[in-house]
């Protein structure tokens, strides 16, 4: 007979954590610069330049005016989405989400009034931060850093304008905002 008083008693088994597993999308392959929507506030077309170099985005921006609204802080600023054309202008509205300073390439800061808005590029839409600031001597309207691309898009350099810009109610759109 076998002594089973100094015999260790069987492992209790822990019962495995689920995992949610979230189907993974395939990232957006994008140009350097791409034509996307800004919806939230009312720009169909605007020509971007995708930079990797860049953390923030910026968005041209000018007659900055801040105001109040039910209690919170408001950015209304005009808008001027074609380049070189200063006949075609939008007046923008949106909530106030922070100030941050920015250093430009250059070295020089500027502190810059942040808002969220939802960004329309490659069939699929996101919830961005984005500063404002007066590009007029820029290329481009606005600028896409690389925090608003995390996970989501890769830029090919060698490449531009793969996608048009869309409306959300287009066919094969997908939302999937993201902050």
């Amino acid at each position: 007979m076998t002594d089973t008083s100094s015999a260790k008693p069987p492992k209790r088994l822990k019962p495995r954590k689920v995992r949610k597993v979230r189907a993974k999308r395939q990232p957006v392959v994008a140009g350097w610069r791409e034509w996307a929507s800004l919806p939230d506030l009312g720009v169909s077309f605007l020509k971007v330049k995708l930079d990797t170099g860049a953390r923030t985005s910026a968005l041209h921006a000018w007659d900055i005016q801040p105001f109040e609204r039910a209690g919170d802080e408001w950015i209304r600023f005009i808008l001027h989405p074609v380049q070189r054309n200063q006949a075609v202008s939008i007046v923008c509205e949106a909530r106030l989400v922070g100030h941050r300073t920015v250093r430009s390439t250059s070295g020089k800061t500027e502190n810059r009034y942040v808002i969220s808005t939802t960004l329309l590029l490659g069939g699929q839409e996101r919830t961005i931060d984005v500063t404002l600031t007066n590009r007029d001597q820029m290329g481009f309207r606005m600028l896409l850093g690389r925090t608003a691309m995390r996970r989501w898009i890769v830029v090919d350099p060698a490449r531009s304008f793969l996608h048009p810009a869309v409306s959300s109610n287009a066919p094969g759109f997908q939302s999937s905002k993201a902050g």
